[in-house]
């Protein structure tokens, strides 16, 4: 196969390591044209959608892609910013913010000034996109940090396969590192934790005689978890941990999943069903937040911050709160950038002085490279 071509490179340049940040990924446009290029891409992914791929190509294609972008470009026309969409700002502000925070000394750890690219799984700007630009800044080794805190075979292992994907088609493949799960990461957890208390010196703590704090994570189909997915136990760890740093005790805060679609059983309980009966029942004050979501979107923005709220109040509940996610808050790039740091041990710290590049330099020049 052809591999496309290496971005030229000058003798005595001395390699970087890289940092890859991928989220999920968002249309170019709140308008259905966009909106159905971005969704057939997303659907297509068998890890997404694990369906016989004949019978799905005929729902995808003759259903789905007919009906569906039009009712959801709306939907992203209520979240979207003058400058796009908001899960494309928040992911680039926060591969600004994590290349600023490890380019600081910082608790003792040194400061490395290393390249940080943001990039979707699915639209713009691409993996290959971000792999091409890490390249061209003479990465010879890429850490690959996919903002899925919780692992999941549509998500964390999509992303892997894209990133293998792309490198196929590179020659000079750079050393490669990606990082698994962050679900259980202390400063992860304190980052959540964090963000919730902050919104609560706002509007008060709730009264856990009467009031609820829901974790709401995206939703999979259930045999995932059947066929050894881990992302549902990752979930409820997560939920734990975060209760127990804001001091929630079991019984006060409730567990549920979201944005399903199709006929399939998926994870339960679900967000809307459980916000309506606890609509139902009375409860005084609902809290909601999302701590699987690494930046805002659709799903929480729209989703949770307004379908949902609409769900508990007519089914009778008093006061609803969508707190938002962490985004680019510093308690939460401060996580990314531990989560970075561990994972890039022994890739960072150690680099050839600058007289070492200028003498291999020379050598190459000896022997008639181009310089």
């Amino acid at each position: 196969m052809p591999y496309r071509p290496e971005p030229p490179y000058a003798h005595g340049t001395p390699p970087q390591t890289g940092i890859l940040l991928v989220n999920l990924g968002t249309p170019d446009e709140a308008t259905p044209a966009a909106v159905r290029r971005y969704l057939k891409q997303f659907l297509s992914d068998p890890r997404v959608v694990e369906i016989w791929r004949p019978l799905w190509w005929l729902i995808l294609n003759g259903i789905i892609l007919n009906t569906r972008p039009k009712k959801t470009a709306k939907k992203y026309e209520s979240i979207w910013k003058k400058d796009g969409s908001p899960l494309r700002l928040i992911t680039e502000r926060q591969a600004q913010m994590l290349r600023g925070y490890l380019g600081e000394a910082r608790d003792g750890q040194p400061a490395v000034k290393l390249p940080v690219v943001a990039a979707m799984r699915y639209g713009n700007p691409s993996v290959q996109a971000g792999i091409d630009a890490l390249k061209a800044a003479h990465c010879d080794r890429i850490l690959v940090l996919p903002l899925y805190p919780q692992y999941a075979a549509s998500t964390t292992a999509s992303t892997m396969d894209e990133v293998g994907r792309v490198l196929a088609g590179i020659r000079n493949v750079p050393g490669l590192r990606v990082v698994r799960s962050f679900h259980d990461h202390p400063m992860y957890v304190k980052a959540i934790a964090r963000n919730v208390m902050a919104e609560w010196t706002k509007i008060g703590r709730p009264d856990f005689k009467q009031d609820k704090l829901v974790m709401s994570f995206h939703g999979l189909p259930k045999f995932h978890l059947d066929r050894g997915d881990p992302y549902h136990c990752q979930c409820h760890k997560s939920a734990r941990l975060i209760a127990d740093e804001l001091g929630v005790k079991e019984g006060d805060y409730l567990v549920t999943f979201q944005s399903r679609f199709g006929r399939a059983e998926w994870l339960q309980p679900y967000t809307d069903k459980t916000l309506e009966k606890l609509g139902k029942a009375g409860t005084r004050r609902l809290d909601i937040i999302a701590p699987g979501f690494a930046a805002d979107c659709l799903e929480t923005l729209e989703e949770l911050a307004v379908e949902n709220r609409n769900v508990y109040l007519e089914a009778g509940g008093k006061e609803y709160h969508y707190i938002p996610v962490a985004n680019d808050t510093q308690p939460f790039v401060e996580a990314l950038s531990a989560v970075a740091r561990e994972n890039l041990g022994g890739w960072i710290g150690g680099p050839a002085s600058d007289a070492q590049w200028r003498e291999s330099a020379g050598r190459a020049k000896k022997m008639g490279a181009p310089i």
